[in-house]
């Protein structure tokens, strides 16, 4: 019999139960799939990830319209952030290999960044020297976000 998570806490149930209550400082707004959120720690300036409100298991637990909308919401971000941070591309990444419930990886990646990380996947990044989410220092960049994901008519609400 195939093991499941359909009853398994996992951080990203916690990170949606939180960005509900209004208590995840990192959360940029409501979309229609999910939450977006900024990442923590901020491996690269913009790290965002998008969670699904309700959570679940993987992609394939969403059908037709439902994982349309998340694959759009993660497009959405990726836009806002190419917008906002004049990044050279954007990496999209679903793992949940350490977390298993679904959440997207959103990450900005630009031209300055040191050889050979800028070739390599992120995760190959020094990921405890990254510097965490802070409230005050990353106000703008999340207000900014933020604005440009409403001017794409992404957002549902605002926390």
């Amino acid at each position: 019999m195939p093991v499941t998570n359909q009853h398994v806490e996992t951080a990203i149930h916690r990170y949606v139960a939180q960005a509900r209550a209004g208590r995840l400082p990192r959360a940029i707004g409501r979309m229609r799939s999910g939450w977006a959120v900024m990442g923590d720690p901020q491996i690269l300036p913009g790290y965002c990830l998008l969670y699904p409100d309700p959570v679940v298991a993987d992609l394939h637990a969403l059908q037709g319209e439902d994982r349309a909308q998340f694959l759009a919401d993660m497009g959405a971000m990726g836009e806002a952030l190419m917008t906002v941070t004049r990044a050279r591309r954007i990496n999209y990444e679903m793992l949940g290999n350490i977390e298993p419930a679904l959440h997207a990886h959103v990450i900005p990646r630009y031209e300055d960044e040191a050889e050979p990380a800028r070739r390599q996947p992120v995760w190959l990044h020094d990921w405890a020297a990254a510097p965490a989410f802070d409230p005050a220092r990353d106000a703008t960049l999340l207000e900014t976000l933020r604005a440009a994901l409403a001017g794409l008519g992404a957002l549902v609400s605002q926390p």
